[in-house]
């Protein structure tokens, strides 16, 4: 500890330190090195104290609460604009209700003196959050750039950049908070599960209802095409209402079977941007794709064994 007080002293003495940041655990070394400061004739630099900064059960923060470098952060996906914004608010604030910074803007109102005296909280999901409100800030091209090349690089897409990628990463684009949470929403756009769903609890009414009734007049529409025709010119919404009318129902109890006998899920993005994303793929991804000839064959079988 001599040592280590004696050498951080001259290290920063000489490289013209002029405030010193740190935790408050390093009260007790700040006054051995002020008095080595004195000893040696150096200026003494400005010394603040933050508080800790505690895992979400209070305890302090380390290894076993998860990522512990920035390069842990970036490979989960998080931003470093995110992460730095998110970090300058453990332990101050500006005196706003301002949440989300740039980091000029952060630049422009730190200030010392709004340090507070209580220990933060490292909350994840709140830093999940601020993660998704600067992913959202992001233009179209940039967020191609970052989604769809986290995608490549992974060996999910073949091309990043292609129209079927452009289009996917539009479409999820407002429900992400991490980078990488593009990777299960593709695969989930890319899969028909529709056994395992309809064999669920939760779908356990849907399927009592009139989930037969509506796979019938799906698959007479695909097989008639006029469901392809209109996922190619993209008027999947008005399709919809029509349906509802002509089967009399609306709701719900459109909406939930029908989702169910397109995308086979109970939940996801609008159906008809699922469709058309669908349509667009060519190739472009190296999974397996359950295109819609093969999602309506499977809804065809289901139906036939009911």
């Amino acid at each position: 500890m001599p040592v280590y007080n004696f050498c951080v002293a001259i290290d920063d003495a000489l490289m013209g330190i002029t405030h010193v940041i740190r935790a408050e655990e390093h009260l007790p070394n700040t006054l051995r090195q002020m008095l080595i400061y004195e000893a040696l004739g150096f200026t003494q630099p400005t010394f603040a104290h933050c508080s800790l900064i505690l895992a979400p059960d209070r305890s302090k923060l380390s290894k076993r609460h998860g990522a512990t470098s920035v390069g842990d952060f970036r490979t989960e996906g998080y931003l470093s604009e995110a992460l730095v914004n998110y970090l300058s608010l453990l332990g101050w604030n500006d005196g706003t209700e301002q949440e989300i910074y740039t980091v000029e803007e952060l630049c422009e109102t730190f200030s010392i003196d709004r340090i507070t005296k209580s220990a933060a909280v490292f909350d994840k999901v709140k830093l999940s959050w601020m993660n998704g409100q600067h992913l959202r800030a992001y233009g179209e091209e940039e967020l191609v750039s970052m989604v769809g090349g986290m995608l490549q690089e992974k060996g999910l897409l073949k091309d990043g950049a292609s129209p079927f990628a452009r289009a996917f990463i539009a479409m999820v684009s407002n429900m992400l908070e991490l980078v990488t949470d593009a990777e299960p929403e593709l695969t989930s756009v890319l899969s028909y599960p529709l056994e395992e769903t309809v064999a669920s609890e939760g779908c356990k009414s849907i399927v009592e209802d009139n989930l037969k009734e509506l796979a019938e007049v799906v698959l007479a529409k695909y097989d008639s095409g006029e469901l392809v025709t209109t996922i190619e010119e993209g008027g999947m919404k008005k399709w919809i209402k029509a349906l509802g009318k002509e089967m009399g129902i609306k709701g719900k109890r459109l909406f939930m079977p029908l989702r169910v006998a397109l995308t086979g899920k109970m939940a996801g993005p609008d159906i008809g941007e699922q469709l058309s994303v669908l349509a667009l793929e060519d190739g472009d991804v190296n999974q397996d794709v359950v295109r819609l000839p093969e999602r309506m064959e499977k809804l065809r079988l289901w139906v036939g064994s009911q």
